[in-house]
């Protein structure tokens, strides 16, 4: 294995730590199945009639909200995908006390569903819609087996994915909560991440512990500042950590 040495390293850093915190992108879900925006076979590379980034806007929700949720039932709603060796990692590590938050730019749940309990979910998640109307919460099976525009059983109002659009701002909660998590860790472990979706990414600035790791399989731009720089895929050198 090539990069045996650095996951020697990482062991022994995990063994020191006991405020560590994940932050991660769409490398991290990708082994479970979910199509990453910006790779060679990702959404971005794929053909529709708008490209994704409008189709994922706030003013074409507003405007198109027919072929919004026809884009966004197909490509966002992947009702197959289970947590990696990546998120059953980091939810053994928070078990333990080692891990303090997971922050995340994915929508997908799955850190949740392997058992994280702190997760800052800053671009939201398709496990949550609320009627712009009245409030009411729905589940994702609940959008995933509607058809056309999905409408609200209590009060006939639209449903809206709780996700963050395109031209929409980010939760000050979940922002907040994140900020904090990062500025009091003593090691950041970036995985899995281009670092390239900006506000998300810029909260690692944040960071002023002891380590900073990343792991991804292709160049960032944290890459000159990581105490530890190992380019391979997440789920792959999470999996060979032992948790003590």
């Amino acid at each position: 294995m090539a990069y045996e040495n650095e996951v020697r390293e990482l062991q022994e850093i995990v063994d020191k730590y006991n405020n560590i915190v994940f932050f991660g992108g769409a490398g991290v879900s990708t082994e479970s199945g979910i199509p990453d925006f910006r790779s060679v076979d990702g959404l971005y590379n794929q053909k529709y009639d708008y490209p994704p980034e409008t189709i994922l806007s706030h003013t074409f929700y507003i405007r198109n909200r027919e072929e919004f949720y026809r884009f966004y039932r197909d490509k966002m709603l992947i009702d197959t995908a289970k947590p990696n060796k990546a998120h059953l990692k980091l939810a053994e590590l928070e078990e333990k006390g080692k891990l303090k938050a997971v922050v995340t730019q994915n929508i997908d749940g799955l850190h949740k569903a392997a058992g994280s309990k702190t997760v800052y979910e800053l671009h939201g998640s398709v496990q949550r819609n609320y009627c712009e109307s009245c409030g009411e919460f729905f589940d994702f099976a609940y959008i995933k087996n509607s058809e056309g525009v999905p409408k609200c059983s209590k009060c006939g109002g639209y449903v809206k994915p709780d996700v963050v659009l395109y031209e929409e701002g980010l939760d000050d909660k979940t922002v907040n909560g994140a900020v904090r998590a990062i500025a009091s860790a003593e090691v950041l472990i970036i995985g899995g991440t281009s670092l390239a979706v900006y506000p998300a990414a810029g909260l690692i600035d944040y960071f002023k512990g002891d380590k900073l790791v990343v792991i991804n399989k292709a160049p960032t731009p944290r890459d000159k500042h990581a105490d530890l720089l190992i380019q391979a895929p997440i789920g792959e050198v999470l999996g060979q950590i032992a948790v003590k």
